[in-house]
């Protein structure tokens, strides 16, 4: 039996997104929910401060409300990612790609080659362009050497969803709907725990 002052090392998995009018940060509670149902796991919340067109515009380095700002080191502490960004003409949004054009320096040494990652999106009109946003948020993962998963079918929310869901990953369909579907929140739970199991076992 484990004694009650044996403590269960935790490790972290990185939820890193990137949200302007909120749909994608729910999915990153969920998301980070799944993760934290799973023993010995707990999730590292983080978000991108926005982009300017005006090249002078900055912003403040803790936002005034919400998770902190994403660190470098947060991508070589924690052993999978869940990567998400609303879509943006069937895109990433251009703040989550700021920052990762700026991780040459972890592609260079390798710190996140081997380890987990899935993807994220929500959109304003229906589907919107949702699985070409997934596929260009795995480009930079793949070329980092990250192990990508998705959603399998045996999850039955996708099949009954008619909104978000992908295999590729956890989707919303946000347009005049202020919270997630059943569905799309339980699949964005499942993900969340299905990356956390399968970063806990590369690791052992």
């Amino acid at each position: 039996m484990t004694s009650l002052m044996t403590k269960i090392p935790m490790t972290e998995v990185l939820v890193l997104y990137y949200s302007s009018h909120g749909a994608t940060a729910q999915l990153a509670q969920c998301i980070a929910q799944g993760i934290d149902s799973v023993v010995g796991t707990q999730a590292r919340v983080r978000t991108v401060p926005p982009v300017s067109t005006v090249c002078e515009a900055s912003t403040k380095k803790i936002p005034d409300a919400g998770p902190p700002y994403v660190e470098l080191r947060d991508l070589e502490e924690c052993i999978g990612l869940a990567l998400g960004s609303p879509t943006r003409f069937g895109n990433m949004a251009a703040a989550l790609k700021y920052f990762l054009d700026s991780t040459t320096p972890q592609w260079l040494s390798g710190a996140l080659a081997g380890k987990v990652g899935c993807v994220f999106t929500s959109s304003a009109s229906l589907h919107g362009g949702q699985e070409s946003t997934l596929l260009s948020m795995m480009i930079p993962l793949l070329h980092h050497g990250m192990l990508l998963m998705g959603l399998p079918y045996t999850e039955s929310g996708l099949t009954s969803t008619r909104t978000g869901g992908s295999p590729y990953g956890a989707t919303h369909f946000a347009h005049e709907k202020k919270t997630l579907s059943t569905e799309e929140h339980q699949l964005a739970i499942a993900l969340g725990a299905r990356l956390a199991h399968t970063a806990n076992r590369l690791t052992i």
